[in-house]
């Protein structure tokens, strides 16, 4: 039921009620008439008695009558029965007068509600729905003379800005699309290159030294603009970190390092991995983790370190799942710390070396995704990245 039936219901009701009470008292007014014409009745019929009781000569009788007649209708009654009749009708008037104005004042009083709180909250409600089903072009007739006339101006100006960040999430869509394609055509060209010169080495076309150092030079600068317009296409994504899908996993941490992040290093004398072991064999630590992310966070940890520290780096992990990730180098200053795991930010003592700041910021994302956390602690020497996570109870 709809607010407009709601208030013709109540106003229907109320005067239903109003009605009911007039009646009562009129009810009551009616009988009390009566009764006065009843007495005034008996006592015209009482007079002509004691007036038939005079001409016959009954003087007695008529006496007698007459003092039977002051005993049932007191005199007061007798003299003041027009008057009676005029109050009568002054009580009714008094009555029903009061309940039309009561039910008149209510109907006002519910016209007024409707139109200036019910009928434009009605109409609100209405725009939302309407907005809620993606019809932003609807407007909202904004009038800050009734109750609702701020929300109305809030609603149409959320209206606007809906409207607003759809067509600029519209053009970010298709910049990103423009960027990326953009991008993507222009590592062609050097990927080609590379191709075409690995392919002389393997013609054995490097017939002279100076023709082997031209290639290797060639092929090292194609590989920088590679990795250029490769970082360009990540800087440009990594706006996207917050969608990053995760699905974790029970893996087994230990088998994890030996078998995966070993490999990252390219000679074992770059890596030290302690593994804890029972009784002189290796043992399971089930952990909660996304494979691919967790390799990921390994890399781009250490990337840091080649980069930075460029010492071997040690990976220990205890029984509670801790996973230390050490290098040896300078580390990072105490009063650094809390931000360096903030998009972007780079530490002062990065020196010469190049870098985007996003290093750090993604291990910290995934690691949030995946549940667990890191915590930075500097050494003496190098920097302790400590990674988290949850123990899995073998079943």
């Amino acid at each position: 039921m709809n607010s407009r039936k709601k208030i013709i219901l109540y106003v229907c009701f109320f005067a239903l009620v109003m009605a009911a009470v007039a009646l009562f008292f009129l009810g009551a007014l009616r009988k009390e008439q009566e009764k006065r014409a009843e007495q005034e009745k008996n006592f015209t019929v009482s007079v002509n008695e004691i007036k038939q009781l005079i001409k016959s000569g009954d003087s007695a009788g008529a006496e007698s009558a007459l003092d039977e007649l002051a005993g049932k209708t007191p005199a007061e009654d007798v003299v003041k029965n027009d008057t009676g009749k005029k109050e009568t009708e002054k009580r009714v008037l008094a009555i029903v007068i009061p309940v039309i104005i009561c039910i008149m004042a209510v109907v006002i009083f519910m016209i007024f509600i409707y139109s200036r709180i019910v009928h434009p909250f009605e109409d609100m409600t209405e725009y939302a729905e309407s907005v809620a089903k993606g019809n932003l072009e609807k407007t909202l007739k904004m009038d800050r003379e009734n109750f609702f006339g701020d929300f109305t101006w809030a609603f149409d100006n959320m209206r606007r800005e809906i409207i607003k960040s759809r067509t600029a999430e519209k053009n970010a869509i298709e910049n990103n699309k423009t960027v990326i394609a953009t991008l993507s055509h222009d590592i062609k060209t050097p990927i080609a290159s590379i191709r075409a010169y690995a392919e002389a080495f393997e013609a054995n076309m490097d017939s002279s030294a100076e023709k082997r150092q031209k290639y290797l030079d060639t092929l090292m600068q194609k590989c920088d603009e590679v990795t250029k317009l490769t970082n360009d296409l990540f800087l440009h994504s990594i706006s996207e970190m917050n969608r990053l899908e995760v699905n974790t996993e029970s893996i087994d941490i230990i088998e994890f390092l030996d078998k995966n992040v070993r490999k990252l290093f390219v000679e074992d004398s770059e890596v030290e991995i302690i593994l804890p072991k029972v009784s002189g064999e290796e043992k399971k630590i089930m952990i909660e983790a996304d494979p691919k992310r967790l390799l990921q966070i390994f890399e781009n940890l250490k990337n840091n370190a080649d980069k930075y520290a460029k010492t071997k780096v040690t990976i220990q992990v205890e029984d509670n799942a801790r996973i230390h990730f050490r290098d040896y180098g300078p580390g990072i200053p105490d009063d650094e710390i809390p931000f360096i795991t903030n998009k972007f930010y780079r530490g002062k003592n990065v020196g010469d070396e190049t870098g985007s700041g996003l290093g750090l910021y993604i291990v910290n994302e995934l690691m949030n995704k995946m549940g667990g956390t890191l915590k930075l602690y500097n050494k003496e020497p190098g920097l302790d990245a400590v990674l988290e996570f949850d123990i899995r109870e073998e079943e």
